[in-house]
This record gives C-alpha cells, structure tokens and sequence, in this order.
C-alpha cells in the first residue's frame, strides 16, 4: 500500500489521525490502542493478534479476500469487517478472458515459435464463440466473466449455492446447473469462489476426470479450490489444459513438472492487479475507514457474511 498517498488522504479529511504500520513490532505505537486495521491480502491476522489489539474495533481489508482474517475471533470480539469486492472484479474478469482466448489459441506455443524463427502454417486453435463456458461461484467477479462472454457467443453455465435472479440470469445469458454437470458439459470451466471451509478443494480428483478430455481450467481465485496433486496428475496425463495465477506457495515450486507441460499459462498472481484497480483500492480503503472514524457505518461487511 502507498503509505504517503494514503497519509495524505487521511489528512486531508481528518488531521488529528496517526496511522502506522508493523504494529505488532517494537515501536512507537502499541497493540492494544489499534482501533482501526488496514491489511492487504497478502498480511494474516489470527486470533492472537487480535487479542493483543485489545481496542480494535474495525478492519479494514484492502482487497477483495478476506480468508487470512481469523473470522471467527473477528465476530467473537464483535469488531467490524469489510473488505473492498467492488476494486478489481472487472479488472479479473478480464483476466479470465485474456487466459480464456491465449490458451485456446495456442499463443504461448505460436509466440516461442516464431521467436525460434519458425513460421507454422497450421494451429490447432479454437474459437472461444460456441463453447461450453462454466463459471463455478457467481459473485461480483463471475456475474463481470458472464457479463463479457455474452459478445462472444457463448453457452455459459454456473454453479453456485445461490441461484441469480430470473431476470439477471436472462441478461446474462446463463443457466444455473450442478457442479458436476458444469464439469461434465464445460469447455472452458472458471473458479471464482472464496476460500472457506466448504469451498477448499472443491475440486479434486474426482471432479478433473468429470472434465471433458482436453478442458480449460482457469483459477484465478484461491489455490486451495483445487486439489494440487491432482491437478498436476491431470495435466501432465494430458486430460486438461491449465491457465492459473494462484499457487499453492508464492512464488510457487520452480521445479514442478507442471510448469514445463504443454497445454499451461502461468501468471504471478496478479489477475487482478492494473494500475486502475489499485486506484480503485486505495480510494475505496480509504473512503471506507474515514466512514467509520467518522461514525458511520462501513461498507462491505463481511463479519456477517452480508458481502457477494
């Protein structure tokens, strides 16, 4: 986060407020007088730092995950919990699409060609118009994925323990099935759920033989949707293709085989990340704690699992 620009920001509203960060190293400010917390994904608060925080009362994550936020002792201690879901959907969803069309397009394989100076007059590329698309987790982020595949063409199907409305299904152009009938029917199939309890490895063994043979499947979501040894089972035998940006550890195992295999993309977790989307972020992280230093009620709730 830029700690000059949201000092700034802050200041211009509220002088009288001090912010700091390493909170939980020797320093100036102590735990126990944190009222307010600013996270990013990429920072953990579990149950013992929150009791150290013994005056915290609202949290504020910086991103659209909120799954290394002990909810649990969040909602014991009654402190608040927002996150920001509106930053970076269409900023992923475009992603998606991006992941979507290389890969069927074979553009990893052409580009290395032709830098090997080859010129390959046949492809086994495919058009994206016609495909079956599966989207698993219809929040923000999949109703943008659905919104984009409307021009081109699509059959798109999702899964989801909350069905749309009648008239945003339409509009979408979606229809609402079973997961296993989404793997069974999909060409494409695109994870877009968070990381609970309920929801990790959602997708094993089990579900990848579901898959069509030859399948696209994109995580740019949680790595922990997905089962890694046997996602990495099932691309090495060649069932499915691959685009991802979350890995089990980041940066991931180098080494993996799954990286030399055919048929993969790979990005360093950053679907979601665009100059525009961080914009976005920093304004609406900001905006959100003002509101509450200011008494009002923040935004985005998800301590009472009000937030989709």
């Amino acid at each position: 986060m830029p700690l000059d620009e949201i000092g700034r920001r802050v200041s211009a509203v509220l002088p009288d407020v001090e912010f700091a960060t390493d909170l939980l190293a020797p320093g100036r400010y102590a735990p126990e007088e944190v009222e307010v917390l600013i996270l990013t994904t990429f920072h953990a608060l579990d149950a013992a730092a929150i009791a150290r925080m013994r005056a915290l009362k609202f949290v504020q994550v910086a991103s659209t995950g909120y799954d290394r936020v002990d909810l649990a002792a969040v909602r014991a201690r009654g402190i608040r919990l927002s996150n920001i879901p509106v930053a970076n959907s269409k900023t992923v969803a475009e992603h998606v699409i991006l992941l979507t069309l290389a890969l069927l397009r074979d553009l990893r394989g052409l580009d290395a060609r032709l830098r090997d100076k080859e010129w390959p007059m046949l492809t086994g590329a495919n058009d994206l118009a016609g495909k079956v698309f599966g989207i698993v987790g219809m929040g923000r982020i999949g109703r943008e994925v659905a919104g984009r595949l409307v021009a081109f063409e699509t059959a798109t199907v999702y899964a989801d323990v909350v069905p749309l409305p009648a008239d945003e299904e339409r509009r979408l152009g979606v229809t609402r099935v079973a997961l296993d009938e989404l793997l069974a029917r999909s060409d494409i199939v695109s994870l877009h759920l968070p990381l609970s309890a309920a929801t990790e490895r959602i997708i094993g063994a089990a579900e990848l033989a579901r898959m069509k043979d030859q399948a696209i499947l994109l995580n740019t979501a949680r790595s922990e949707l997905v089962d890694p040894s046997a996602l990495r089972a099932a691309v090495l035998d060649g069932k499915i293709r691959v685009g991802l940006d979350v890995y089990p550890t980041e940066p991931p195992d180098f080494s993996d085989p799954i990286f030399a295999a055919p048929g993969t993309l790979f990005t360093p977790h950053i679907a979601g990340v665009t100059w525009e989307a961080q914009q976005r972020f920093l304004q609406e992280t900001v905006k959100n704690v003002l509101r509450y230093v200011q008494g009002k009620e923040p935004l985005y709730r998800v301590d009472d699992g009000a937030t989709r």
